[in-house]
């Protein structure tokens, strides 16, 4: 058993200095390199974003390896930075978690047995064909005696199609995360600064709009309490792009990225979709007020590529009557000199997950 316990699978273990943080989604590699700037503050190296061609990730599954490796090749090759070791995610979706109580003071060899005895009542598949990890989160809410301890496993076939593909390019994985937990280290330490009273003792939805998914994160206090996935991303609007305009799937996203289109395309094309993706937020929020707990929401924060459609906040603001922002992880940091400070402004909704990989990276 003592082999499913390694760096592959790596998400609670301390800083590994220095790391590039690669988020590899559906529809782009997306590199983020920090470094310590003194006094617990971080200063932006560089990060780059090279498109993915479509099919080659399918449902958070690497379909086309070679089509991912050139993309993390030329993704590296953009980012101009020497640093081969990196920080990788797994989907939330590729991840079993579940919380357990154990005897506090165990030795780790003794909670490893545990955690053994634990995961083959709960994964649907033989232990060998599996990466564990787990750490003590504290103490038992109702028990002294006891600690609260969180288990993660996920098949070891996912974890390496993603270090193949980072290999395979050039870099070396040093640790595996979880895109959710890397979503929250960004958050947490960077996004919620832009919130009154850094989001303090406040219910905070992330929204973070991929290619073709829409990820959901509510934190309470900065902890995770609820998570969920809607079918909404930003290739419904390059599609919509290519059907209105005869474009191909390259020339759409170009497009959709540099401008250049007619001029009814605000009218007819984006402002549609913006108002279907503001929609969808108030889906989903309703979703988690009707299903949870919590009866309110205090903010709404913004990620992904989808994030930097000007004025989407406002849109979505008005539509859910919730305070909502873009998140920008890197509103607080210095930037260096391969970083172009208009630019990063625009991209930097879409590189949250990437920036809390590359935190593991800094002292």
């Amino acid at each position: 058993m003592k082999e499913n316990f390694n760096l592959k699978f790596d998400f609670f273990n301390e800083s590994t200095p220095p790391l590039i943080g690669v988020d590899i989604s559906t529809s782009a590699v997306k590199m983020v390199e920090l470094s310590s700037a003194g006094k617990g503050a971080y200063r932006l190296e560089g990060y780059s974003v090279a498109a993915i061609p479509k099919d080659a990730i399918v449902d958070g599954n690497v379909s086309g390896l070679e089509q991912v490796s050139d993309a993390v090749k030329l993704a590296w090759k953009l980012l101009g930075s020497r640093e081969k070791r990196a920080a990788l995610a797994l989907p939330s979706a590729a991840v079993i978690t579940k919380k357990v109580l154990m005897t506090a003071g165990l030795r780790e060899e003794d909670m490893e047995a545990q955690v053994e005895a634990e995961a083959n009542q709960y994964i649907p598949f033989p232990l060998e064909e599996v990466n564990i990890d787990f750490q003590v989160i504290g103490p038992a809410p109702n028990n002294a005696d006891e600690v609260e301890v969180l288990i993660a496993a996920a098949r070891k076939e996912k974890i390496e199609d993603r270090v193949a593909a980072a290999e395979d390019a050039g870099l070396k994985v040093i640790v595996m995360d979880v895109d959710t937990y890397a979503t929250e280290a960004a958050y947490s330490s960077f996004v919620a600064n832009q919130l009154p009273n850094a989001g303090k003792d406040q219910t905070v939805m992330i929204v973070d709009i991929g290619a073709v998914m829409m990820h959901i994160n509510v934190l309470h206090d900065k902890v995770s309490v609820y998570t969920r996935e809607q079918a909404f991303g930003g290739s419904q609007l390059t599609q919509e792009i290519q059907r209105r305009f005869g474009l191909s799937v390259e020339e759409a996203e170009i497009a959709k990225r540099k401008g250049g289109l007619p001029d009814s395309y605000e009218s007819e094309v984006l402002q549609p979709f913006m108002q279907s993706l503001s929609t969808e937020v108030a889906r989903a929020l309703q979703f988690f007020t009707s299903s949870t707990q919590y009866n309110r929401v205090d903010h709404i924060v913004l990620a992904g590529g989808c994030a930097a459609i000007p004025a989407i906040d406002v849109m979505v603001q008005d539509r859910t009557q919730v305070n909502t922002i873009v998140a920008n992880p890197f509103q607080s940091m210095s930037l260096g000199p391969r970083v172009k400070q208009q630019q990063v402004a625009i991209d930097a909704p879409a590189l949250i997950i990437a920036c809390g990989l590359a935190m593991r990276g800094v002292d």
